[in-house]
């Protein structure tokens, strides 16, 4: 669940929140009881790093060479095979 940072423009309070991401969003304040609490637009506060799964599937890292397909077979008559022979 991500955390949800609010802050009122009456007083000043500021508080962070877990919340679902299908939450209403908090407008009453907790500390002075006003209309005038809203979401904050915060930073992410991690990094991705390392040779993870970030890293070797979605940053785009070298991928994984493909196999090479295997040569049909000749047709019989060719005298490709031990039969025509």
């Amino acid at each position: 669940m991500p955390i949800y940072e609010y802050r009122c423009d009456a007083c000043g309070f500021q508080k962070e929140f877990l919340q679902k991401m299908s939450d209403a969003t908090l407008t009453t304040c907790p500390e002075c009881k006003k209309e005038t609490f809203s979401k904050m637009l915060s930073a992410a506060g991690f990094q991705l790093k390392g040779s993870g799964w970030y890293a070797t599937d979605f940053k785009g890292g070298p991928k994984p060479k493909e196999e090479k397909k295997a040569e049909p077979a000749p047709a019989c008559g060719t005298g490709a095979c031990g039969a025509c022979s």
